[in-house]
Parts: C-alpha cells; sequence; structure tokens
C-alpha cells in the first residue's frame, strides 16, 4: 500500500535554535524550509524533520541513518567538526572499536545530535 511513497524521518528538538545550529555547524546541513512543523532538511534527495517537542532525547534507538562511503574519512571529518562517535558493545564480541563497528564487511558508526537523538553513518561491503 505504502511502497510508492517516500517516508522521512522526524527528530524531536526540545530546542529548534540549538538543533539548527548544531546541524549546521556539526554536519554542514542548513534546512532547505522552515514551517509551523519545524526545520527541514534534504540530504541525499531525501527529507527529514527537526520539530519541537518537549519529548526530545528520550529515545534509545537509532533515530535516523545514512548510507554512506568512505566511512572512516566521513568520520574523521565529522570528528573535525566536533562530533563524537558512541562506543557500542552488542555483545558476543561485536562492539565498536574508535567508534567504528565493522561485522562481516558492513560497517556502522552512531553519534548523537544535540537533543540526544542517535543518528547512524552506515557501510555496506562493496562488492567484487
Amino acid at each position: 500500500m505504502l511502497t510508492s511513497f517516500p517516508i522521512h524521518p522526524a527528530l524531536p528538538a526540545s530546542d529548534l535554535d540549538r538543533a539548527r545550529a548544531w546541524y549546521h555547524d556539526k554536519l554542514g546541513l542548513t534546512p532547505e524550509k522552515e514551517d509551523m512543523g519545524g526545520l527541514w532538511y534534504l540530504a541525499g534527495g531525501q527529507w527529514f524533520l527537526v520539530f519541537s517537542t518537549p519529548h526530545a532525547g528520550s529515545a534509545r534507538n537509532t533515530a535516523a541513518g545514512w548510507v554512506v562511503t568512505g566511512i572512516e574519512e566521513l568520520m574523521t571529518q565529522l570528528r573535525s567538526t566536533g562530533v563524537t562517535f558512541e562506543d557500542v558493545d552488542m555483545g558476543g564480541g561485536v562492539a565498536t572499536v574508535d567508534g567504528l563497528l565493522e561485522f562481516q564487511g558492513y560497517k556502522a558508526a552512531w553519534f548523537k545530535d544535540s537533543e540526544g537523538n542517535t543518528l547512524e553513518l552506515s557501510e555496506a561491503p562493496t562488492r567484487d
């Protein structure tokens, strides 16, 4: 029923001005539009919304993520803007090393935005 319609993440923020500054200063993103719903960003051809709510940062799961290439270089660039990557231990010997998880050719890294939302970078293995 919904396979032909795009879906977008909606990320809660308790302070939209702080979130706007963080997304700009740390990730280099500027809202494409702003309305009563919040701040609308366009990244990789997909929209995501940062909206105001007092419940921001209460989720403990990954809220949104980017599928990237060159994850290590991207992490270096993001660190230079002040992004801090999380250390994650999933058990069974699957854990991040210096913020990067590598498992069966997949790579992933997680960080929090100014509002406590967990965001992810992921990179699939290349095919030979």
